[in-house]
């Protein structure tokens, strides 16, 4: 069948923040760039508008990317795009992690990265040889110019129009094991990094001033790969950026040089994941968190002495987490300095060790849909607290994290670490990541039933 079109959509989540978009789908522009020139394509994401699904038809071919918590929106929006006659291909997270799951209502699945797979399948519907499943586990290099971001791409998505925060990958993998993490399922135990060319042509050629990696765990380089990082910060520092924010582990605090060089490439925040202050949770952290509070107030003073920001990141409903644990969270944010912090509740994904253990004891809270597994829900039987315990806990220590007063506490404390003619160009980033925090805490309360909503 002769193709007319491909079209890529990103299911509705978060919906506009002051007339932006919060979530740049930066994997469909991605994905975009591999469809050949001489085939039209186009990205819809449904947080910024209705999908007008009435215009396909037979010859279009629909891409779909959902990661675990909007499998259920792709799923309508599969169902209601198929009664075109229009071929839907589901790819993301959650196919990736169980794709036999997917595979029972989709057209075709398309399992791992894709950067394969998804040339071929284009190629398979416009022959009409096009297969069930395709699958790309192989974790391709990332220094062969793959996925480069097509002109037409950029000039349609219109990123600095409809999005707040621009979206940047650098590096991919993770070579960590925690058990209630999907990193290693879905991009690989390798670290793979992209030519340092390649992403200062990108940020040249987006015009972008400030970025958020996506990379799952950048900060590890530092160990891994200190050259690279050294040439990466060099090239950066020679930028006009206003700053960027990346996800990192404690062990940045003990490569000084490389902080420093960090902060001359306009590094704003790491996000570290501290993960658990409860010592009796170090095995189910991987061995980048230890629960030792003294090492975590070390460093978050390293870093912050270095000129960077650090948002703490912890994970609650651990086995060994009571009450107490919350307590002692709440305590230390107070008086660690910490600028922003991130609570989530332990969510055991698809594939993970994690969700085997706990369907194993029968502890996983029978469902319908995956909207729960979000990281604010409390979706399985805790160890040493009640279902409404671990609710009822982690809603405390919210309402205190991200109350006015300590959002506000927290963000002049940042402000005032840098010199009064910085602050006006820091006033933004001071809040931003605090009140993100709390718009998704209270997004909890507001989406009901939001992805089984008819599609367009």
């Amino acid at each position: 069948m002769a193709i007319r079109k491909v079209v890529l959509i990103q299911p509705r989540r978060d919906g506009r923040m002051m007339g932006k978009g919060i979530s740049q789908p930066y994997t469909l522009m991605r994905l975009a760039s591999l469809v050949p020139l001489d085939i039209p394509v186009e990205i819809w994401d449904e947080d910024l508008r209705a999908l007008p699904i009435d215009t396909l038809g037979p010859q279009d071919l629909v891409g779909i990317s959902a990661k675990t918590l909007l499998i259920d929106r792709a799923r309508v929006l599969a169902e209601r795009i198929k009664k075109q006659g229009t071929t839907v291909v589901i790819g993301g997270t959650h196919v990736t992690l169980v794709p036999d799951e997917v595979a029972e209502w989709a057209d075709v699945i398309a399992v791992g990265e894709g950067y394969r797979t998804w040339p071929q399948i284009i190629r398979d519907f416009d022959n009409g040889t096009l297969q069930k499943r395709y699958v790309d586990e192989a974790w391709a290099p990332l220094d062969s110019g793959i996925a480069v971001l097509q002109d037409r791409v950029l000039e349609q998505v219109d990123e600095h129009r409809n999005y707040w925060t621009p979206y940047l990958e650098i590096t991919r993998g993770c070579p960590r094991n925690c058990t209630f993490c999907t990193a290693i399922r879905v991009s690989g135990q390798k670290m793979r990094l992209r030519p340092v060319g390649e992403v200062v042509e990108e940020i040249e050629r987006r015009q972008i001033k400030r970025f958020f990696l996506t990379d799952d765990n950048f900060g590890l380089n530092f160990r891994l790969h200190p050259e690279y990082m050294e040439e990466l910060f060099r090239a950066l520092a020679k930028l006009p950026l206003r700053g960027w924010t990346c996800q990192s582990e404690q062990m940045v605090a003990d490569f000084p040089d490389l902080l420093a060089l960090a902060r001359e490439a306009h590094m704003d925040k790491f996000f570290i994941g501290f993960e658990s202050l409860n010592p009796d949770n170090r095995r189910e952290l991987g061995g980048k968190a230890k629960g030792n509070a003294e090492r975590y107030r070390s460093v978050i003073k390293t870093v912050q002495e270095h000129g960077i920001g650090v948002v703490g990141l912890f994970v609650f409903g651990f086995d060994h987490d009571t009450f107490a644990t919350f307590d002692q969270t709440y305590q230390f944010v107070r008086s660690s300095g910490l600028d922003s912090v991130s609570a989530t509740v332990l969510t055991p994904f698809p594939a993970t060790e994690q969700r085997t253990q706990l369907l194993a004891a029968g502890r996983i809270l029978p469902h319908d849909t995956w909207e729960d597994y979000d990281t604010a829900h409390v979706t399985y039987v805790p160890a040493l607290m009640t279902v409404d315990e671990l609710r009822d806990s982690y809603d405390w220590l919210c309402r205190k994290l991200y109350s006015p007063s300590m959002i506000a506490h927290r963000s002049l404390r940042q402000l005032a670490r840098h010199p009064l003619p910085k602050v006006p160009k820091r006033l933004v980033s001071a809040f931003s990541t605090d009140l993100g925090y709390r718009r998704a805490y209270n997004f909890r309360n507001n989406y009901a039933n939001n992805a089984l909503q008819p599609a367009s």
